[in-house]
């Protein structure tokens, strides 16, 4: 059982700020993400697309700012489950949660916090009547764990960031990488897209477009895809891995089921106070809630964070009075033992 004050739901930008905010409170917070990676959409959708509306950052790239935003909280020392999603939830008699995953894992938590972005983030899959078949012999949706690839014939579908990436990363792990997409032109980021053509030129990655992945074949793992070219015949490529990166779908997932009150595919909440759902001790901040007046801006999720751990706190240390102090005055404490102020001002006497 992992125990801790705030259970994050979700590890996007507003689930991270929220450690480091609930790290000045002395608070301790773990995080669930069905992704296998911190970043929430940032990360998995579009890393190299540029940011404009961040304090203090007239740019920034979206990963850049899941890493900035890990180097800000890492020293509250959260803790992660990821490529997990939360699937369950109880209310012990102590006034605690239990939530669990879909994989079993179980946490423990007086507060829980959903910062789900747009919801539990699923795959979308080709049209292919028996691809659910192969589901983790030989068919994977995201890339865990790069390593499984190695020395393999691999099959990647998909003409956005994460296609184009991945390509790029397996064309020196893989023993053939093979990227196909239905059209010629690609909507990732222009750098990869010319990296992608480099590696082509050098014979390090086959590219077919336009085309599509028509048919997927094998005994219990999959032996070959079917790759059909607009005009042309299909034909059978061998491979021992097909990874279609069509992105990812948006739902509520199992939280919808939580007895929670929902309004347009998101989780209301009371705005008035500090973002708490109509169920005592479970909040919902980010693009996940709703209230009169919201924006879906990752500074406005910002925000909702630091009120939601404010209000966290009284739950977790009931009666016990909270001062806040200025991080400028106070400077912060981490759980790592760091310390990091302002530099005190030198006192001189006059003669």
């Amino acid at each position: 059982m992992i125990t801790t004050d705030i259970l994050i739901i979700g590890a996007g930008p507003t689930g991270l700020f929220a450690v480091f905010e609930a790290g000045l409170l002395k608070l301790n917070c773990h995080l669930i993400d069905a992704l296998p990676q911190q970043g929430g959409q940032c990360s998995e959708l579009y890393p190299k697309k540029p940011i404009y509306d961040i304090p203090a950052y007239p740019e920034i790239l979206a990963g850049d700012l899941t890493h900035k935003l890990m180097e800000q909280c890492k020293q509250f020392e959260p803790g992660f489950t990821l490529g997990e999603r939360a699937e369950t939830i109880e209310k012990q008699e102590d006034g605690s949660f239990i939530v669990t995953t879909n994989k079993g894992t179980k946490h423990q938590a007086p507060v829980i916090a959903i910062a789900g972005g747009l919801g539990s983030f699923e795959p979308r899959k080709p049209q292919l009547d028996n691809i659910t078949d192969f589901e983790d012999c030989g068919v994977e949706y995201m890339i865990k764990e790069p390593e499984l690839y190695r020395d393999k014939k691999v099959v990647i579908a998909g003409g956005g960031d994460s296609a184009l990436d991945w390509s790029i990363f397996l064309s020196d792990i893989a023993s053939s990488v093979t990227l196909i997409h239905r059209r010629n032109e690609f909507r990732g980021h222009l750098d990869s897209v010319e990296k992608v053509q480099e590696l082509k030129n050098q014979g390090k990655i086959n590219l077919i477009t336009p085309a599509e992945i028509t048919g997927i074949n094998g005994n219990g793992k999959v032996e070959n895809v079917e790759v059909t070219k607009k005009g042309e015949e299909p034909i059978l490529l061998e491979t021992d891995h097909f990874i279609p990166l069509f992105g990812l779908s948006p739902k509520l997932g199992p939280i919808a089921n939580w007895g929670l009150e929902i309004e347009k595919n998101a989780i209301k909440v009371n705005n008035a106070l500090d973002y708490q759902t109509n169920i005592p001790g479970i909040y919902a901040i980010g693009d996940v809630n709703i209230y009169p007046g919201k924006l879906k801006l990752i500074l406005c999720g910002f925000h909702e964070a630091t009120l939601m751990c404010q209000s966290a706190y009284k739950i977790i240390k009931p009666g016990k009075r909270y001062v806040l102090k200025y991080t400028t005055v106070a400077g912060v404490d981490g759980f790592d033992g760091t310390r990091k102020e302002a530099p005190k001002a030198v006192v001189k006497a006059i003669d």
